[in-house]
């Protein structure tokens, strides 16, 4: 599968590797992240399977799919300290490859609003039954400035909306956004992991986020003030200096 992944890299590639791992919206989500790391480091932006018109096997269904898809791309290029950041499902998608990363190659883990773990009492809302508005709404901490109407929108770009989110509901399993058997599994990473969180979402909340970040052995939780489910795109600044400082202190060389 390493072979027919769609991946952008950029930045030097003697420098630390970064793997940025998108959400439900697609690599446009986390470009700035890939942008920001870009001058320091040997980034890599995948486009997961079945997102923006690329091909998705029919046997590829699961987030471990991905996350193996990932490791194996990491020893194809003999690809070590890995730093491997993840907004949303691909904050799910570093936490199991985290669980899978048996030889060490990864050195640190940023969760930007993951899903992907059942907390009792925070269930995830329906993300499917959500209108543009809705959607809005729920991920961001100012709707108005994000908010797009989808009338105003060309025909090509809502088809590729419309795929990203078949693709989506694959891989995530539906609504429940969760694999009931990755919580416990994360006891046993011991790599150093960031959980960010943007203090207003209402996909994922902070109270869900703390319970996330507490499941692994060595895991910090930060609150970003003013932001939602995508603390990079509403306050990069303040969500870029907790990942440059959690980078500074995880790189091995």
């Amino acid at each position: 599968m390493t072979s027919e992944l769609t991946l952008t890299a950029s930045g030097p590639t003697t420098a630390r590797p970064v793997l940025v791992l998108h959400g439900g919206g697609g690599p446009a989500t986390v470009t700035p992240i890939a942008e920001h790391f870009s001058t320091t480091a040997h980034t890599l932006l995948p486009t997961h399977p079945g997102w923006n018109g690329t091909p998705r096997p029919d046997h590829f269904t699961t987030v471990a799919d991905l996350a193996g898809a990932y490791l194996r791309l990491l020893r194809d290029r003999h690809l070590s300290d890995v730093l491997v950041v993840g907004s949303s499902l691909g904050g799910w998608i570093a936490a199991e490859l985290a669980t899978a990363d048996t030889e060490g190659l990864i050195s640190g883990i940023v969760l930007l609003n993951s899903v992907g773990i059942e907390v009792y009492g925070e269930p995830v809302p329906d993300f499917f039954a959500l209108d543009a508005q809705g959607v809005a709404e729920h991920a961001f901490h100012d709707s108005e400035r994000f908010y797009v109407d989808p009338a105003t929108l060309p025909a090509e770009r809502l088809a590729v909306m419309q795929t990203n989110m078949a693709a989506l509901r694959v891989f995530s399993g539906g609504p429940a956004m969760s694999d009931p058997t990755l919580r416990p599994r994360l006891a046993a990473v011991t790599v150093p992991t960031l959980a960010v969180w943007g203090e207003s979402d209402r996909i994922v909340t902070p109270a869900y986020g703390k319970e996330y970040a507490a499941s692994f052995a060595n895991a910090r939780f930060e609150v970003v003030a003013e932001a939602g489910h995508l603390p990079h795109l509403e306050q990069p600044a303040r969500t870029f200096a907790l990942l440059d400082t959690f980078a500074a202190e995880t790189g091995r060389h």
